[in-house]
């Protein structure tokens, strides 16, 4: 006699592909997955600041109606609950922006992004907090500080550090971020996430002024690759992809770093080892790879830095007076840089051919790179303090993202690990366009080879019986 399944007591902890399954069979209700999440956040969320704003009883609705379908078998995210950055339209809700200054009106209609979430199924559960503009790879501001749930007094990275405050916590099992300069996958690294940037053009973007010059992607954060692999197919607008083994590869390994006297420290360097082990184990073949990243590329990276935060003022129409210090001063140089003619589409699209050049000179598939430099700096007051304390501490962690924002290339943030301090760590691949599953593909491996911990340590906060621990 068959033995029936053993249904968890509650769903906090599973993952957004064994919700989506037991919702789709009616072994659950997405109104009672929803209802267990938004428990988990009012009692763990007072301590992480992951939210802005938490929909609650608009969410139980939304639920229901999910419920309510008479056909589920074509949505990959039925009744997962799902949170979304606060600079992407949510419809019903203000806008924020990572801050008052720049929070606009209640959405009347959802980011088409929201939207594709929305009609594979999911649930929005809430917006999460970003830094002001999403200018830096620490999320605060005078509210609160969002923290990261491996170490409290840690940051969770930015800008979409309350997307992985809140999947490393467990209030969703995946949230939506967006990548300008590393904005998905330094927090990925930050919080032990899968971060994967889609090449440019994949998924709208339709953010701010002008999507940063071209440079911003949406993207998902989650904590196993198969939910990345969903994650990633609805919000590139496509039926869900079956992940296949990549074939044998030939993979550029590089710790060299974009940013002249800054280099990885150890962790991050056997990081990267340690993923060259994991590549050979599954067959795959490494070289010595370094790209070039010439001075003037962080010169001109940085100025494009700038302008995309005086261009989105601009069309915001708000006075930089309003702003945080260390935006105000971001603010003015921005528009400095535009007048002296340093903001040029002529220069992104140089470094983008020979980006993609590089992968053709040393006959390689994808590059493999520190995810960060450095540990995860302290949760504190930054929007508080100086531009330039904001700025190097920035450019001193997590220096190796940016350049595949500007080169418009795909690139993802995978975990191999721990720090010796407990804090998780990552590495980063990049491919040329169009090579999104591949990488995925590689991650899997990673984490059938090595599976690492989806969560922080202490959470979720839950009893037995959770999928996540069943």
């Amino acid at each position: 006699m068959a033995v029936p399944d053993i249904l968890p007591t509650t769903w906090v902890g599973a993952t957004a592909k064994q919700i989506a399954r037991a919702v789709r069979r009616g072994d659950a209700s997405a109104t009672q997955v929803v209802a267990d999440h938004l428990e988990h956040a009012a009692r763990v969320d007072p301590e992480l600041a992951a939210f802005r704003t938490v929909r609650g009883g608009e969410a139980i609705t939304e639920a229901e109606k999910v419920d309510e379908q008479e056909e589920l078998a074509d949505l990959p995210l039925a009744g997962v609950p799902v949170a979304v950055k606060e600079n992407t339209p949510v419809a019903g809700l203000p806008t924020w922006n990572g801050s008052a200054a720049m929070r606009t009106p209640v959405a009347e209609a959802d980011h088409e992004v929201v939207r594709r979430l929305r009609g594979a199924g999911a649930v929005i559960l809430g917006v999460t907090r970003m830094p002001e503009l999403g200018l830096w790879a620490l999320t605060d501001d005078d509210t609160g500080v969002t923290r990261n749930p491996w170490d409290l007094s840690r940051t969770p990275g930015g800008s979409s550090g309350g997307a992985a405050a809140a999947v490393a916590a467990g209030l969703v099992p995946m949230a939506h971020g967006n990548d300008g300069l590393g904005s998905i996958r330094i927090p990925a690294a930050c919080c032990g996430l899968v971060g994967l940037k889609p090449g440019r053009g994949v998924v709208p973007c339709q953010l701010g002024a002008d999507d940063w010059f071209g440079l911003t992607e949406h993207g998902m954060l989650t904590g196993t690759v198969a939910d990345a692999v969903v994650g990633f197919s609805v919000l590139a607008g496509r039926r869900p992809d079956r992940l296949v083994p990549p074939p044998r590869l030939r993979v550029g390994v590089s710790l060299r770093s974009p940013v002249r006297g800054v280099s990885p420290d150890a962790p991050n360097r056997d990081a990267v080892a340690a993923a060259g082990r994991l590549l050979a184990a599954a067959g795959h073949d490494t070289v010595p790879a370094d790209p070039v990243y010439p001075t003037r590329l962080g010169l001109q990276g940085i100025a494009t830095w700038f302008a995309a935060a005086a261009a989105d003022v601009r069309a915001a129409g708000v006075a930089p007076r309003q702003l945080q210090r260390r935006s105000r001063r971001h603010v003015a140089l921005g528009e400095w840089a535009q007048r002296r003619g340093y903001v040029r589409e002529a220069d992104r699209t140089a470094w983008r051919e020979r980006s993609v050049q590089f992968f053709a000179d040393h006959s390689v598939d994808l590059l493999l790179t520190p995810a960060l430099a450095g540990p995860p700096p302290q949760a504190a007051g930054w929007s508080g303090r100086s531009w330039l304390a904001n700025m190097s501490t920035n450019i001193r962690y997590a220096p190796y993202a940016a350049p595949w924002n500007i080169a418009g290339l795909p690139s993802i943030v995978v975990p191999v690990g721990r720090r010796p301090d407990g804090l998780p760590v990552g590495v980063q691949f990049v491919g040329p366009p169009g090579s999104e599953l591949l990488l995925l593909g590689v991650a899997g491996q990673f984490e059938m080879q090595a599976p690492w911990t989806r969560h922080a340590p202490g959470y979720p906060r839950v009893g037995t019986g959770s999928p996540a621990t069943a």
